[in-house]
């Protein structure tokens, strides 16, 4: 389905979908919390800022790695990967203005709302920039960019996640992954974590996102 020697563009397309899920889902969490809950508050609270921290390494290997050499070799699309770049600071601000409110509802229980309403907007202005960058940049990326360059960006945000929430995030990316998206991922695997996701990181998964979403 894929061409070894080509950028595995669909991977963004997966990683995408948890932003978009995850940030739609959050506002709500938040809003149905009872309003001085404190242990509700901070699992919540951490599970955002996992989020936001996962966004904000995903958007910084972009401004390090690919807008540059989309800039250098796609001189017709200025325009448009420098749009991609001010949507990228758009989204900053929306985590910047989170942070705060964020760790003080976490520790009290208290200015969820505040917290909340944030997210709605970071989460509108983000599924415009995923959309616009599946649309239009992920073609040119499949056109101008190696293998080689594009792996460097999962590199990058794997460099920056934490080895004990490996298997979540997995879990995370096979949540809503097609059968054929899910088994690439897992293909790309070494056999020991395969085995380690199928006999503890699946069910550990399932465990941890039910608390998070009080199923």
């Amino acid at each position: 389905m894929t061409n070894d020697n080509k950028p595995a563009v669909w991977e963004m397309v997966v990683v995408h979908r948890v932003f978009r899920r995850e940030l739609k889902l959050m506002p709500e969490l938040i809003r149905r919390a009872t309003p001085g809950d404190t242990e509700r508050a901070a699992r919540l609270a951490s599970f955002v800022n996992e989020i936001l921290d996962g966004l904000h390494h995903h958007h910084e290997a972009e401004d390090k790695l690919l807008w540059p050499l989309l800039l250098d070799r796609v001189v017709f699309e200025v325009d448009l990967v420098n749009a991609m770049e001010r949507q990228h600071e758009r989204v900053a601000s929306h985590i910047e203005a989170l942070r705060g409110p964020l760790g003080a509802w976490g520790r009290s229980g208290e200015g969820g709302g505040r917290v909340a309403g944030v997210l709605d907007r970071l989460h509108d202005d983000l599924v415009v920039h995923l959309d616009q960058e599946e649309e239009r940049i992920l073609p040119l990326v499949a056109e101008h960019i190696t293998k080689e360059e594009w792996d460097r960006l999962s590199e990058y945000g794997r460099s920056h996640l934490s080895k004990d929430r490996l298997l979540f995030q997995l879990g995370a990316l096979l949540e809503d992954a097609s059968h054929w998206e899910r088994q690439a991922f897992l293909d790309l695997l070494p056999l020991p974590a395969r085995v380690l996701w199928a006999v503890v990181g699946k069910r550990q998964y399932r465990k941890e996102i039910a608390r998070i979403r009080a199923v």
